[in-house]
């Protein structure tokens, strides 16, 4: 055979390869460029491997986000063979990965001074291919061809076909991540939807008929659920309990929380509503039914409309401040340790008279602690000085004012807590 001969076979034998390394990639491409889920193109680029790459087994192992020290996790496996990968010696490839971040290209893995393979580990590995899977210089995974079918082992071409695929891969898994998380998202924002509608439907729909009094509230949450409550619960025809709670924390967990208070209060205000023995029940019951680390301040009342007496408890909320006629405040002194902070507490109850003109107001600390720009609270002190000016305008004029300054004093700083009013004023 003549050197021009030669020289054509071989020729002809590298454009073949290349032929067939670009129908490779281009399956590849094909599979993997969809928008289909994270498992689904990694299962398709696994396959194309075990049978372009003419490899017995080839895995994919993408870094665990959520962890705080790197490590690999298994996406997909794919075989053709029963051998298995050692869980210590899979470690260690993957750990070698790592710490190394480039290509693994080993034909005689049991000589391989890099690794402890020992006979206990002879299952039929013989030859390992691997290559990072990267995206801005930060690797993202690895993927691995095991044994070669050839007698020959893996090359130096199979190296360079499969980091390609690896390069090529590494965005549409990124893409891919990042739809999942989206759909997540999606699905998330959905559920605090549908919590939040949940939420919005367990406060008052309707104020309690009192003939004499006018009664108004509101609750802000500082995220889309909240741990704040208000609620008017009508006892019989002369009396009406009302009560305001703020459970530790925000969000999805604080908004079951109340749930699950606001059901507890409705329930013990009509078996015992006197203030008291009410707080009592409901701290025993917060404490044996939720974690340690939660608790609620709680401000609870009974209003009588016929004797215009006010008896209240309060549990580590805020004193609710009173404003007469004539503009004078006074706080409700009395207090108690929050709901869920101790199993067996004791509360006391009082009572004060309501004068033609008087009003209650009833508020959360995500009043009198917005801040504005500068780390300023809003502060019980400009509260006051608003209701006392306040004293002769309606129980809703009033609510209105007390948002609006919030909201003037915080300058569109995002609300950091949830904000929530409960206002009730004798007007004749």
């Amino acid at each position: 055979m003549s050197d021009h001969t030669q020289q054509l076979e071989q020729e002809n034998l590298r454009l073949k390869r290349a032929v067939d390394e670009l129908s490779v990639l281009n399956e590849i491409a094909t599979a993997i460029s969809s928008t289909q889920s994270l498992e689904l193109i990694i299962d398709k680029m696994v396959q194309k491997c075990v049978k372009h790459l003419h490899v017995q087994q080839a895995v994919v192992n993408l870094l665990d986000e959520k962890a705080k020290v790197q490590q690999l996790n298994t996406m997909v496996r794919r075989a053709d063979t029963s051998h298995i990968i050692p869980f210590r010696l899979d470690t260690e490839l993957t750990g070698w990965m790592i710490k190394n971040q480039k290509a693994l290209l080993s034909n005689d893995l049991k000589s391989d001074k890099r690794f402890h393979y020992t006979d206990q580990d002879d299952v039929g590995i013989k030859s390992v291919l691997s290559v990072p899977l990267c995206m801005k210089g930060q690797i993202i995974g690895v993927i691995t061809c095991f044994n070669k079918k050839s007698e020959e082992g893996f090359d130096a071409e199979d190296q360079r076909l499969l980091s390609i695929i690896a390069t090529q891969s590494a965005q549409t898994i990124d893409n891919a991540r990042l739809r999942d998380k989206e759909q997540d998202l999606i699905c998330m924002e959905e559920e605090l939807r549908f919590a939040c509608e949940i939420q919005t439907g367990l406060l008052p729909k309707c104020k309690p008929e009192l003939k004499q009094y006018e009664v108004t509230g509101i609750s802000l949450p500082a995220r889309v659920v909240g741990g704040d409550y208000f609620d008017y619960i009508q006892i019989d025809e002369n009396r009406c309990a009302f009560c305001l709670g703020d459970i530790s924390g925000k969000g999805l967990p604080a908004a079951v929380l109340m749930a699950n208070l606001q059901a507890s209060i409705r329930g013990l205000v009509l078996s015992d509503p006197l203030p008291h023995r009410c707080l009592a029940h409901a701290n025993t019951m917060m404490y044996r039914n939720t974690a340690p680390n939660k608790f609620a301040t709680f401000f609870y009342g009974i209003l009588d409309q016929k004797a215009h007496e006010f008896t209240y408890g309060n549990a580590g909320h805020n004193r609710p401040v009173l404003v007469s006629a004539t503009g004078q405040t006074k706080e409700l002194q009395t207090a108690g340790l929050a709901l869920g902070f101790l199993e067996l507490t004791s509360y006391t109850s009082e009572s004060v008279q309501m004068q033609k003109g008087d009003s209650l107001v009833v508020y959360s600390d995500g009043v009198t602690e917005a801040m504005n720009p500068a780390e300023e609270e809003y502060g019980e002190e400009r509260l006051s000085e608003l209701l006392k000016s306040s004293c002769d305008q309606s129980a809703q004029e009033i609510q209105n004012q007390i948002v609006a300054a919030v909201q003037d004093h915080a300058q569109h700083q995002p609300q950091s807590d949830d904000i929530t009013l409960m206002i009730f004023k004798r007007m004749i």
